[in-house]
């Protein structure tokens, strides 16, 4: 039997930055610099509780938690305030 290649990931990672995209399609204005999307993407990371996975059950297992409705609508929430907070105050001059 084949080991399969083992992997330890922040799986919300993957779901904010899915997420993110389909948020700031819909926004106007935002900065889309590389600087504003790591802020943001680090402030939605530090108000989300992770979910550590290492195989694709995991994964799967991850996924089918997270996708439930309230979950959705607080992370589109918190993705709002990310870029609300982070446009208010870029740091892409500060380099």
């Amino acid at each position: 039997m084949e080991r399969q290649q083992l992997d330890l990931r922040n799986f919300m990672e993957d779901i904010i930055l899915d997420k993110m995209k389909t948020v700031l399609r819909r926004m106007e204005g935002v900065c889309m610099c590389e600087r504003c999307h790591l802020d943001r993407l680090a402030y939605v990371l530090n108000n989300t509780p992770p979910k550590y996975v290492v195989t694709t059950k995991g994964k799967l297992y991850a996924k089918l938690h997270i996708l439930e409705g309230q979950f959705d609508a607080d992370l589109v929430r918190t993705i709002t305030d990310a870029t609300v907070r982070v446009d208010q105050n870029p740091r892409h001059e500060d380099e």
